[in-house]
């Protein structure tokens, strides 16, 4: 048995995550920032912690991961003021990193998005600005760390069910739908695969078991 710590664990993914986790047998620990979204995190089999990581230490972050095997980022500010979405998704994303490494948790998965980076090519004045830069920055400061990291880049979220099916590195053009369960899925998958580590995985839905796409190409 595994022991995981979600960030963000009322998010659509992270329900699907810890649903399919605790399915499994891993110990899941959610951490949420409101707590009445605790029924609904308790509801999947995972343990709600309440901690507010955008107004956190990395201290205070250090102290909810430890103990854990894994850590995965699947947090956000969804939208909203720039300022917010870069004291979230860059910031707190940055210094829940740090807090792994204190904390002794060496795997750690991101939750990111088919297409960032620093090319992501989205306008200064665009709405969608601020979320890809703080993302590119967030896993461009990932990939610095001596974490066991993995960064998953599921296209454009949908609810749709999930099929077990999906397309890696589909390129940017084109639909780039892929369903939370899918994506939810994906991330279980490579928590259990340690080779994983060190990759960013680009994917949406597709005609590929998941364990078949996620198998390193020659």
């Amino acid at each position: 048995m595994t022991s995981i710590v979600i960030i963000g664990g009322h998010g659509k993914v992270a329900l699907h995550l810890s649903a399919l986790l605790t399915t499994e047998g891993h110990s899941v620990t959610s951490i949420i920032r409101n707590p009445d979204h605790a029924v609904d995190v308790a509801a999947t089999g995972a343990t709600p912690s309440v901690l507010d990581v955008e107004n956190s230490t990395t201290a205070a972050i250090a102290d909810a991961l430890r103990g854990h095997n894994a850590v995965v980022w699947s947090a956000g500010a969804g939208g909203g003021s720039p300022e917010r979405t870069y004291a979230v998704d860059r910031d707190a994303a940055i210094r829940s990193m740090d807090a792994a490494a204190e904390a002794g948790v060496g795997r750690y998965i991101m939750v990111s998005y088919l297409g960032a980076g620093p090319d992501h090519g989205v306008p200064a004045e665009h709405s969608f600005f601020a979320y890809a830069d703080a993302k590119a920055a967030a896993d461009e400061y990932l990939r610095g760390t001596e974490l066991a990291w993995t960064i998953l880049g599921p296209g454009a979220l949908t609810d749709q069910p999930g099929t077990g099916l999906i397309e890696v590195d589909p390129g940017r053009d084109g639909s780039g739908a892929t369903s939370r369960s899918n994506t939810a899925s994906v991330a279980a998958a490579v928590l259990d695969l340690p080779e994983t580590a060190g990759r960013t995985i680009e994917f949406r839905d597709g005609t590929l078991p998941i364990a078949a796409a996620l198998e390193p190409r020659p």
